[in-house]
């Protein structure tokens, strides 16, 4: 097997580690799903699928949240804190946001 080497910031690195750690693999094991995905010429730029899904999830959040909030805010205020504590367990709170 081939061998690459790039940079990163330490922060990022530190960011890579704790997921792969939380998902129990290694980092390359964590990253090399986008590399292939990245070298695949039928797959497209590789952020525009993510970004398109990321767009109707988040449009589709918003009406839910919105329709919620009319109803029941203390609802939308458990919903938003059960979120961020899934969020935070799944490693994807920036360092620092409390879940």
């Amino acid at each position: 097997m081939a061998r690459i080497t790039i940079r990163i910031e330490d922060e990022l690195l530190d960011r890579l580690s704790r997921r792969a750690r939380r998902v129990g693999v290694t980092v390359s094991e964590l990253v090399r799903p986008a590399l292939e995905h990245a070298a695949d010429s039928r797959a497209g730029y590789v952020f525009t699928s993510q970004d398109e899904i990321l767009a109707g999830v988040l449009q589709t959040m918003s009406i839910v949240a919105a329709a919620v909030r009319k109803r029941s805010p203390e609802t939308l205020e458990q919903g938003m804190a059960d979120a961020r504590a899934l969020l935070h367990e799944k490693g994807l709170l920036a360092p620092g946001e409390l879940p």
